[in-house]
């Protein structure tokens, strides 16, 4: 064995957080949440940490995209209403989410899976098919995308 297995209960928030940012709409992405982990079930021989996160965002991004073949565009919420008590809380909160806005649909993923998620870099970059290091140079161009758009010259 690799490494020690994941604790699914922990992954299944991220991934569902993964899924709603993909979606959009609370109740699809919890259906998305559920049939990944009913997928992965069905496949209990990985053992490797790298192996599993791999998989399980392989799965929910999968079934995110025949979301999107199945529903209509305009089926799916733009959720500005839900979004609205949130970005009148905090202002670089509201600042955070235009400049996110702006990414492309690769960029805000990459950056979601890695930020909000915490999912490994080399996991991340299995994903999108890519070396860690070219991973990392896309991630540092993005936070400087970020935080161009946000109007702030230096990285965190």
């Amino acid at each position: 064995m690799d490494s020690l297995p994941i604790n699914i209960d922990q992954q299944y928030d991220r991934i569902y957080r993964y899924c709603f940012m993909r979606v959009r709409h609370k109740e699809t992405a919890e259906d998305i949440t559920q049939e990944t982990f009913l997928r992965y079930l069905e496949h209990p021989h990985y053992n490797s940490v790298d192996k599993t996160l791999q998989l399980l965002y392989t799965i929910a991004g999968n079934l995110c995209n025949d979301e999107f073949r199945r529903a209509k565009l305009s089926e799916l919420p733009e959720d500005k209403a839900a979004d609205e008590d949130i970005e009148d809380s905090v202002l670089s909160g509201f600042q955070l989410k235009q400049a996110l806005a702006r990414l492309s649909d690769d960029d805000r993923e990459i950056i979601l899976l890695r930020y909000v998620n915490e999912v490994p870099v080399n996991v991340i970059a299995k994903l999108h098919n890519m070396s860690r290091f070219a991973l990392n140079r896309r991630i540092h161009r993005i936070l400087g995308k970020l935080h161009e758009y946000m109007g702030k010259e230096e990285l965190i």
